[in-house]
Protein backbone atom coordinates (compact mmCIF):
# COMPACT_ATOMS: atom_id res chain seq x y z
CA UNK A 1 0.00 0.00 0.00
CA UNK A 2 1.11 3.47 -1.01
CA UNK A 3 1.60 6.07 1.42
CA UNK A 4 2.16 9.88 0.92
CA UNK A 5 4.57 11.31 3.00
CA UNK A 6 4.50 14.29 1.86
CA UNK A 7 1.17 16.07 2.39
CA UNK A 8 -0.22 19.24 0.78
CA UNK A 9 0.53 22.57 2.32
CA UNK A 10 -2.52 23.40 3.76
CA UNK A 11 -3.55 20.79 5.56
CA UNK A 12 -3.58 20.66 9.63
CA UNK A 13 0.06 20.09 10.99
CA UNK A 14 -0.41 18.28 14.35
CA UNK A 15 1.56 19.95 16.85
CA UNK A 16 4.31 17.87 18.86
CA UNK A 17 3.11 17.60 22.58
CA UNK A 18 5.34 18.78 25.16
CA UNK A 19 6.79 15.93 27.13
CA UNK A 20 5.66 16.24 30.79
CA UNK A 21 6.00 13.69 33.98
CA UNK A 22 9.28 11.46 33.95
CA UNK A 23 9.46 11.84 30.48
CA UNK A 24 9.94 15.99 30.93
CA UNK A 25 13.08 17.65 30.46
CA UNK A 26 15.09 17.88 34.40
CA UNK A 27 15.36 21.82 34.58
CA UNK A 28 11.64 22.07 34.44
CA UNK A 29 10.59 19.53 36.48
CA UNK A 30 12.40 20.54 38.80
CA UNK A 31 10.88 24.53 38.95
CA UNK A 32 7.51 23.02 39.46
CA UNK A 33 8.15 21.23 42.21
CA UNK A 34 9.98 24.15 43.74
CA UNK A 35 6.69 26.05 43.28
CA UNK A 36 4.60 23.88 44.60
CA UNK A 37 6.39 23.36 47.81
CA UNK A 38 6.95 27.00 48.38
CA UNK A 39 3.52 27.22 48.47
CA UNK A 40 3.04 24.62 51.00
CA UNK A 41 5.11 26.28 53.16
CA UNK A 42 3.63 29.64 52.57
CA UNK A 43 0.39 28.30 53.48
CA UNK A 44 1.22 26.31 56.67
CA UNK A 45 3.09 29.23 58.17
CA UNK A 46 0.38 31.50 58.05
CA UNK A 47 -1.97 29.20 60.01
CA UNK A 48 0.07 28.36 62.88
CA UNK A 49 1.21 32.07 62.89
CA UNK A 50 -2.27 33.02 63.32
CA UNK A 51 -3.37 30.12 65.93
CA UNK A 52 0.23 31.26 67.83
CA UNK A 53 -0.97 34.69 68.49
CA UNK A 54 -4.44 33.83 69.94
CA UNK A 55 -3.36 31.93 72.68
CA UNK A 56 -0.73 34.28 73.13
CA UNK A 57 -3.56 36.80 73.55
CA UNK A 58 -5.82 34.78 75.50
CA UNK A 59 -3.47 33.16 78.02
CA UNK A 60 -1.10 35.93 79.25
CA UNK A 61 -2.91 37.80 81.81
CA UNK A 62 -1.78 41.71 82.20
CA UNK A 63 0.81 43.19 84.41
CA UNK A 64 -0.48 44.01 87.70
CA UNK A 65 -1.17 47.81 88.29
CA UNK A 66 0.80 49.80 90.70
CA UNK A 67 -1.31 51.00 93.49
CA UNK A 68 0.89 53.76 94.55
CA UNK A 69 -1.08 57.40 94.84
CA UNK A 70 0.60 60.03 93.11
CA UNK A 71 -0.24 64.00 93.83
CA UNK A 72 -2.51 65.37 90.92
CA UNK A 73 -0.69 68.08 90.14
CA UNK A 74 2.54 65.30 90.12
CA UNK A 75 1.14 62.90 87.85
CA UNK A 76 1.83 62.95 84.50
CA UNK A 77 -1.16 60.64 83.28
CA UNK A 78 -3.68 62.65 81.24
CA UNK A 79 -6.56 60.45 80.07
CA UNK A 80 -7.67 60.58 76.95
CA UNK A 81 -10.72 62.26 76.36
CA UNK A 82 -13.08 61.52 73.83
CA UNK A 83 -13.33 64.63 71.55
CA UNK A 84 -17.01 64.28 71.47
CA UNK A 85 -17.65 63.93 75.43
CA UNK A 86 -15.35 66.84 75.96
CA UNK A 87 -16.85 69.16 73.29
CA UNK A 88 -19.97 68.38 75.12
CA UNK A 89 -18.99 69.29 78.74
CA UNK A 90 -17.36 72.51 77.85
CA UNK A 91 -19.29 75.45 77.53
CA UNK A 92 -20.55 76.83 74.86
CA UNK A 93 -17.92 79.97 73.41
CA UNK A 94 -19.87 83.29 74.73
CA UNK A 95 -19.78 86.11 71.98
CA UNK A 96 -17.52 89.18 72.81
CA UNK A 97 -19.07 92.17 73.57
CA UNK A 98 -16.93 95.79 73.25
CA UNK A 99 -18.08 97.82 75.69
CA UNK A 100 -16.83 101.79 75.78
CA UNK A 101 -17.37 104.73 77.33
CA UNK A 102 -16.91 107.87 76.19
CA UNK A 103 -16.84 110.98 79.20
CA UNK A 104 -17.17 114.66 78.55
CA UNK A 105 -18.28 118.12 79.19
CA UNK A 106 -21.46 119.62 77.92
CA UNK A 107 -20.01 122.58 76.37
CA UNK A 108 -21.94 126.33 75.93
CA UNK A 109 -24.40 125.75 72.60
CA UNK A 110 -24.45 121.98 72.32
CA UNK A 111 -27.77 120.31 72.89
CA UNK A 112 -28.56 116.97 72.66
CA UNK A 113 -28.58 116.33 69.33
CA UNK A 114 -24.56 117.28 69.74
CA UNK A 115 -23.90 115.05 71.88
CA UNK A 116 -26.01 112.09 70.15
CA UNK A 117 -25.65 112.52 66.68
CA UNK A 118 -23.38 109.63 65.71
CA UNK A 119 -25.40 107.09 67.86
CA UNK A 120 -28.93 107.34 67.22
CA UNK A 121 -30.74 108.81 64.40
CA UNK A 122 -32.76 111.85 63.99
CA UNK A 123 -36.13 110.24 65.18
CA UNK A 124 -34.90 108.19 67.96
CA UNK A 125 -33.26 111.49 69.13
CA UNK A 126 -36.59 113.57 68.95
CA UNK A 127 -38.20 110.39 70.49
CA UNK A 128 -36.26 110.59 73.44
CA UNK A 129 -36.65 114.44 73.70
CA UNK A 130 -40.37 114.21 74.26
CA UNK A 131 -40.08 110.91 76.21
CA UNK A 132 -37.82 112.43 78.76
CA UNK A 133 -39.62 115.97 79.35
CA UNK A 134 -42.23 114.75 81.61
CA UNK A 135 -38.46 113.37 83.63
CA UNK A 136 -36.41 115.87 82.88
CA UNK A 137 -36.14 118.24 79.77
CA UNK A 138 -33.06 117.96 77.62
CA UNK A 139 -33.24 121.61 76.78
CA UNK A 140 -32.01 122.54 80.08
CA UNK A 141 -28.85 120.49 79.37
CA UNK A 142 -26.19 123.33 80.93
CA UNK A 143 -22.87 124.53 79.94
CA UNK A 144 -19.84 122.61 82.17
CA UNK A 145 -21.85 119.66 83.75
CA UNK A 146 -20.12 116.28 82.52
CA UNK A 147 -21.44 113.21 80.98
CA UNK A 148 -20.85 109.80 79.89
CA UNK A 149 -22.22 107.89 76.75
CA UNK A 150 -21.83 104.55 76.93
CA UNK A 151 -21.76 102.30 73.52
CA UNK A 152 -21.89 97.92 73.22
CA UNK A 153 -20.07 97.32 70.00
CA UNK A 154 -20.25 100.49 68.48
CA UNK A 155 -23.48 101.05 69.13
CA UNK A 156 -25.59 103.31 71.75
CA UNK A 157 -26.49 101.69 74.85
CA UNK A 158 -27.08 104.52 77.06
CA UNK A 159 -26.14 108.18 78.41
CA UNK A 160 -25.33 109.79 81.81
CA UNK A 161 -26.11 113.10 82.21
CA UNK A 162 -25.29 115.17 85.89
CA UNK A 163 -28.79 117.18 86.35
CA UNK A 164 -26.83 118.68 89.94
CA UNK A 165 -24.49 117.58 92.75
CA UNK A 166 -27.14 114.58 93.69
CA UNK A 167 -28.83 113.34 90.68
CA UNK A 168 -28.07 112.10 87.29
CA UNK A 169 -30.41 111.61 84.44
CA UNK A 170 -30.41 108.16 82.56
CA UNK A 171 -30.64 107.42 79.43
CA UNK A 172 -31.01 103.91 78.81
CA UNK A 173 -31.91 101.58 75.43
CA UNK A 174 -33.18 98.07 76.21
CA UNK A 175 -34.60 95.85 73.36
CA UNK A 176 -35.26 98.99 70.83
CA UNK A 177 -36.84 100.83 73.75
CA UNK A 178 -35.85 103.76 75.79
CA UNK A 179 -36.09 103.66 79.75
CA UNK A 180 -35.11 107.33 81.05
CA UNK A 181 -35.27 108.16 84.68
CA UNK A 182 -33.52 110.34 87.41
CA UNK A 183 -30.85 108.51 89.64
CA UNK A 184 -29.44 109.03 92.62
CA UNK A 185 -25.16 109.96 91.76
CA UNK A 186 -23.04 106.81 93.17
CA UNK A 187 -21.15 108.43 95.69
CA UNK A 188 -18.75 107.00 98.73
CA UNK A 189 -19.65 108.57 101.80
CA UNK A 190 -17.14 109.10 104.89
CA UNK A 191 -18.89 110.86 107.74
CA UNK A 192 -15.92 113.49 109.50
CA UNK A 193 -16.18 115.96 112.02
CA UNK A 194 -14.98 119.18 110.99
CA UNK A 195 -14.27 122.30 113.57
CA UNK A 196 -12.68 126.02 113.75
CA UNK A 197 -12.85 129.49 115.22
CA UNK A 198 -13.46 132.33 114.07
CA UNK A 199 -11.07 135.18 113.63
CA UNK A 200 -12.39 137.59 111.08
CA UNK A 201 -15.66 135.96 109.38
CA UNK A 202 -16.64 132.37 108.67
CA UNK A 203 -15.20 131.64 105.07
CA UNK A 204 -11.96 132.62 106.66
CA UNK A 205 -12.53 130.33 109.38
CA UNK A 206 -13.45 127.52 107.08
CA UNK A 207 -10.72 128.08 104.79
CA UNK A 208 -7.80 128.00 107.80
CA UNK A 209 -8.95 124.46 108.27
CA UNK A 210 -8.03 123.23 105.10
CA UNK A 211 -12.10 123.38 103.67
CA UNK A 212 -13.84 124.84 101.18
CA UNK A 213 -15.78 127.69 100.84
CA UNK A 214 -18.91 125.54 100.05
CA UNK A 215 -19.20 124.18 103.50
CA UNK A 216 -19.94 127.84 105.41
CA UNK A 217 -22.44 128.38 103.03
CA UNK A 218 -24.38 125.06 104.18
CA UNK A 219 -23.65 125.78 108.20
CA UNK A 220 -24.51 129.30 107.47
CA UNK A 221 -27.87 128.40 105.88
CA UNK A 222 -28.49 126.23 108.64
CA UNK A 223 -28.54 129.00 111.03
CA UNK A 224 -29.74 131.26 108.84
CA UNK A 225 -32.50 131.56 111.07
CA UNK A 226 -30.59 132.67 114.08
CA UNK A 227 -27.62 134.17 113.03
CA UNK A 228 -27.23 136.91 110.81
CA UNK A 229 -23.76 135.55 109.21
CA UNK A 230 -23.28 139.44 108.78
CA UNK A 231 -23.83 141.65 111.58
CA UNK A 232 -23.80 139.05 114.66
CA UNK A 233 -20.44 137.02 113.86
CA UNK A 234 -17.55 137.49 116.53
CA UNK A 235 -13.83 136.72 117.04
CA UNK A 236 -14.00 133.64 119.39
CA UNK A 237 -16.84 132.27 117.85
CA UNK A 238 -16.40 128.82 116.86
CA UNK A 239 -18.27 125.99 114.96
CA UNK A 240 -18.08 122.11 114.77
CA UNK A 241 -20.17 119.73 112.02
CA UNK A 242 -20.48 115.86 111.04
CA UNK A 243 -20.23 116.31 107.50
CA UNK A 244 -20.53 113.88 104.72
CA UNK A 245 -17.60 113.98 102.61
CA UNK A 246 -18.23 112.57 99.07
CA UNK A 247 -16.17 110.75 96.93
CA UNK A 248 -16.83 109.66 93.78
CA UNK A 249 -14.33 106.90 91.48
CA UNK A 250 -11.94 107.83 94.22
CA UNK A 251 -11.52 111.21 94.01
CA UNK A 252 -13.11 114.16 96.28
CA UNK A 253 -16.44 115.30 95.28
CA UNK A 254 -17.59 117.92 97.59
CA UNK A 255 -19.29 117.61 100.37
CA UNK A 256 -22.50 115.96 101.49
CA UNK A 257 -25.45 116.51 103.83
CA UNK A 258 -24.18 117.89 107.43
CA UNK A 259 -25.79 115.05 110.10
CA UNK A 260 -25.37 117.56 113.06
CA UNK A 261 -23.42 120.93 113.58
CA UNK A 262 -22.75 123.31 116.68
CA UNK A 263 -22.17 127.07 116.34
CA UNK A 264 -20.81 129.00 119.21
CA UNK A 265 -21.91 132.86 118.66
CA UNK A 266 -21.56 135.34 121.12
CA UNK A 267 -20.92 132.89 124.08
CA UNK A 268 -24.85 131.20 123.04
CA UNK A 269 -24.74 127.76 121.87
CA UNK A 270 -26.48 126.37 118.79
CA UNK A 271 -27.25 123.37 117.97
CA UNK A 272 -29.00 120.96 114.72
CA UNK A 273 -30.07 117.70 114.08
CA UNK A 274 -30.84 116.76 110.23
CA UNK A 275 -33.79 114.23 110.61
CA UNK A 276 -36.69 113.78 108.78
CA UNK A 277 -39.80 113.79 110.56
CA UNK A 278 -42.19 110.85 108.72
CA UNK A 279 -43.15 111.82 104.80
CA UNK A 280 -41.63 115.41 105.69
CA UNK A 281 -38.92 116.99 104.29
CA UNK A 282 -35.68 116.42 106.22
CA UNK A 283 -34.88 119.79 108.51
CA UNK A 284 -32.75 120.59 110.96
CA UNK A 285 -34.16 120.53 114.85
CA UNK A 286 -32.54 121.80 118.11
CA UNK A 287 -32.03 119.02 120.54
CA UNK A 288 -35.17 119.44 121.91
CA UNK A 289 -36.76 118.63 118.91
CA UNK A 290 -37.79 122.28 117.79
CA UNK A 291 -37.43 123.22 114.36
CA UNK A 292 -34.98 125.79 113.58
CA UNK A 293 -36.41 127.17 110.48
CA UNK A 294 -38.74 130.04 110.84
CA UNK A 295 -40.97 132.22 108.79
CA UNK A 296 -38.15 134.39 107.67
CA UNK A 297 -34.52 134.04 107.04
CA UNK A 298 -32.14 136.64 108.85
CA UNK A 299 -30.57 137.98 105.85
CA UNK A 300 -31.71 137.65 101.78
CA UNK A 301 -27.91 136.90 101.11
CA UNK A 302 -25.05 135.52 102.12
CA UNK A 303 -21.82 136.69 103.46
CA UNK A 304 -21.62 140.37 102.93
CA UNK A 305 -21.54 143.66 104.70
CA UNK A 306 -24.17 146.32 105.71
CA UNK A 307 -23.28 149.75 104.07
CA UNK A 308 -26.51 151.28 105.20
CA UNK A 309 -29.04 150.36 108.28
CA UNK A 310 -32.41 150.76 109.06
CA UNK A 311 -33.21 154.65 109.80
CA UNK A 312 -35.97 157.01 109.71
CA UNK A 313 -33.26 159.92 108.72
CA UNK A 314 -30.15 159.45 106.08
CA UNK A 315 -28.45 161.70 103.88
CA UNK A 316 -28.94 160.21 100.04
CA UNK A 317 -25.09 160.18 98.60
CA UNK A 318 -26.99 160.98 95.30
CA UNK A 319 -29.74 163.40 95.69
CA UNK A 320 -27.93 164.69 98.59
CA UNK A 321 -30.91 165.27 100.67
CA UNK A 322 -31.92 164.01 104.02
CA UNK A 323 -34.67 161.03 103.80
CA UNK A 324 -35.82 157.76 105.67
CA UNK A 325 -34.39 155.18 105.08
CA UNK A 326 -36.75 152.23 105.92
CA UNK A 327 -34.37 149.72 104.69
CA UNK A 328 -31.14 147.47 104.98
CA UNK A 329 -28.45 148.13 102.15
CA UNK A 330 -26.17 144.94 101.79
CA UNK A 331 -23.02 145.37 99.92
CA UNK A 332 -22.00 142.81 97.49
CA UNK A 333 -20.31 142.10 94.45
CA UNK A 334 -22.30 141.62 91.04
CA UNK A 335 -23.92 139.39 90.12
CA UNK A 336 -24.21 137.72 93.69
CA UNK A 337 -27.39 135.56 94.40
CA UNK A 338 -30.57 136.93 95.95
CA UNK A 339 -32.43 135.05 97.88
CA UNK A 340 -36.25 135.59 99.14
CA UNK A 341 -36.07 135.19 103.15
CA UNK A 342 -39.50 133.34 102.92
CA UNK A 343 -42.40 131.21 101.21
CA UNK A 344 -44.74 133.90 99.49
CA UNK A 345 -45.88 135.34 96.12
CA UNK A 346 -44.29 137.61 93.51
CA UNK A 347 -47.05 140.52 93.27
CA UNK A 348 -44.84 142.94 91.52
CA UNK A 349 -41.71 143.31 89.45
CA UNK A 350 -40.13 145.38 87.11
CA UNK A 351 -37.84 148.65 86.97
CA UNK A 352 -38.02 152.19 88.29
CA UNK A 353 -35.66 155.35 87.70
CA UNK A 354 -35.46 155.33 91.64
CA UNK A 355 -35.49 151.63 92.54
CA UNK A 356 -33.92 150.38 89.24
CA UNK A 357 -34.79 146.97 88.77
CA UNK A 358 -36.71 145.16 91.97
CA UNK A 359 -39.18 142.49 92.94
CA UNK A 360 -41.75 142.26 95.97
CA UNK A 361 -42.76 139.12 97.53
CA UNK A 362 -46.62 139.15 99.23
CA UNK A 363 -45.64 136.94 102.79
CA UNK A 364 -48.79 135.53 105.37
CA UNK A 365 -49.83 137.43 108.38
CA UNK A 366 -49.54 140.73 106.43
CA UNK A 367 -45.93 140.94 106.03
CA UNK A 368 -44.17 141.50 102.32
CA UNK A 369 -40.55 142.25 101.21
CA UNK A 370 -38.89 144.34 98.23
CA UNK A 371 -35.77 143.80 96.53
CA UNK A 372 -34.20 146.40 94.76
CA UNK A 373 -31.44 147.48 92.81
CA UNK A 374 -30.79 143.51 90.65
CA UNK A 375 -28.83 143.65 88.06
CA UNK A 376 -30.82 140.82 86.60
CA UNK A 377 -33.87 138.77 87.86
CA UNK A 378 -33.84 134.91 88.17
CA UNK A 379 -34.69 133.25 84.97
CA UNK A 380 -38.73 132.47 85.27
CA UNK A 381 -39.67 134.95 87.62
CA UNK A 382 -42.70 136.34 87.02
CA UNK A 383 -45.71 138.07 88.72
CA UNK A 384 -48.28 135.65 90.02
CA UNK A 385 -45.50 132.72 90.92
CA UNK A 386 -44.93 131.00 94.06
CA UNK A 387 -41.58 130.97 95.61
CA UNK A 388 -39.93 129.07 98.53
CA UNK A 389 -37.94 130.53 101.38
CA UNK A 390 -34.31 130.27 100.18
CA UNK A 391 -35.36 130.67 96.81
CA UNK A 392 -33.07 132.69 94.41
CA UNK A 393 -35.37 135.72 92.87
CA UNK A 394 -32.43 138.18 91.33
CA UNK A 395 -29.03 139.13 91.54
CA UNK A 396 -26.90 141.85 92.68
CA UNK A 397 -26.28 145.15 90.99
CA UNK A 398 -26.47 148.55 90.95
CA UNK A 399 -29.65 149.46 88.40
CA UNK A 400 -32.02 152.98 89.74
CA UNK A 401 -30.15 155.81 91.83
CA UNK A 402 -27.17 153.48 92.86
CA UNK A 403 -23.59 154.37 93.47
CA UNK A 404 -22.20 151.02 93.66
CA UNK A 405 -23.44 147.35 93.84
CA UNK A 406 -25.40 146.60 96.91
CA UNK A 407 -28.89 145.55 97.65
CA UNK A 408 -32.02 147.33 99.04
CA UNK A 409 -34.01 145.32 101.34
CA UNK A 410 -37.23 146.29 102.89
CA UNK A 411 -39.76 144.64 104.79
CA UNK A 412 -43.36 145.94 105.35
CA UNK A 413 -46.38 145.02 108.02
CA UNK A 414 -49.86 145.42 106.62
CA UNK A 415 -48.17 148.02 104.59
CA UNK A 416 -45.77 149.37 107.03
CA UNK A 417 -42.63 149.53 107.09
CA UNK A 418 -40.48 147.30 110.13
CA UNK A 419 -37.16 146.96 110.90
CA UNK A 420 -36.45 142.89 109.31
CA UNK A 421 -33.83 142.35 112.35
CA UNK A 422 -36.44 142.94 115.07
CA UNK A 423 -39.33 140.92 113.57
CA UNK A 424 -39.90 137.85 115.59
CA UNK A 425 -41.77 134.87 113.65
CA UNK A 426 -42.90 132.10 114.75
CA UNK A 427 -40.79 128.66 114.47
CA UNK A 428 -41.75 125.88 111.82
CA UNK A 429 -43.79 122.54 113.21
CA UNK A 430 -41.47 120.41 116.04
CA UNK A 431 -40.53 116.97 116.05
CA UNK A 432 -44.16 114.82 115.78
CA UNK A 433 -44.99 113.77 119.20
CA UNK A 434 -45.46 110.40 117.07
CA UNK A 435 -41.62 110.09 116.15
CA UNK A 436 -40.08 112.19 119.11
CA UNK A 437 -38.38 108.90 120.75
CA UNK A 438 -37.22 107.70 117.29
CA UNK A 439 -35.91 111.67 116.73
CA UNK A 440 -33.94 111.41 120.09
CA UNK A 441 -32.01 108.30 119.55
CA UNK A 442 -30.52 109.49 116.25
CA UNK A 443 -29.87 112.68 117.55
CA UNK A 444 -28.32 111.72 120.98
CA UNK A 445 -24.80 109.55 119.78
CA UNK A 446 -24.83 112.64 117.05
CA UNK A 447 -24.55 115.59 120.05
CA UNK A 448 -22.66 113.25 121.81
CA UNK A 449 -20.23 113.11 119.53
CA UNK A 450 -19.42 116.79 119.19
CA UNK A 451 -20.03 116.93 122.97
CA UNK A 452 -16.68 114.66 123.18
CA UNK A 453 -15.04 116.70 120.10
CA UNK A 454 -15.09 119.73 122.12
CA UNK A 455 -14.39 118.55 125.71
CA UNK A 456 -11.10 116.51 123.49
CA UNK A 457 -10.57 120.54 122.34
CA UNK A 458 -10.62 122.08 125.68
CA UNK A 459 -8.10 119.46 127.47
CA UNK A 460 -5.72 120.13 124.11
CA UNK A 461 -5.86 123.60 124.84
CA UNK A 462 -5.47 123.42 127.81
CA UNK A 463 -2.24 121.42 127.46
CA UNK A 464 -0.82 123.74 125.43
CA UNK A 465 -1.30 126.43 127.70
CA UNK A 466 0.28 124.71 130.66
CA UNK A 467 3.13 123.47 128.45
CA UNK A 468 3.75 127.61 127.33
CA UNK A 469 3.73 129.18 130.62
CA UNK A 470 6.36 126.13 131.27
CA UNK A 471 8.45 127.51 128.85
CA UNK A 472 8.05 130.94 129.59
Amino acid sequence: MMRDYKPPRSSYRRKARRPYGRHAKPAKRKLTFLLFFFGLATCTFIFFSESEITQISAHIPPEPLNMVSVPEEESSFKPQENKQTKQQNEPAPQPKFMLAEKKGIVKRGHTISHLLDDYLTSRQIYQVSQQSKKIYSLSKLNAGQPYKLVTLDDQFDSFLYDIDENEQLLILLQDDTFEISRIPIPYEINNEVVKGSISSNLFNAVDKIGEKPELAINLAEIFAWDIDFILDIRKGDSFQAIVEKRFREGKPAGYGRILAAEFINQAQKYQAVLYKDGNIKADYYDAEGNNLRKAFLKAPLSFTRISSGFTMKRFHPITRTWKSHPAIDYVAPTGTPIKTVGDGTVTRKGYTKGNGKFAEIRHTNGYSTIYLHMSRFARGLRKGKRVTQGQVIGYVGSTGLATGPHLCFRMRKQGRPVNPNRVRVPSAPAVSNQNMDDFLAIAAPLLAQLENEEIRQAKADISTETDSRKVN
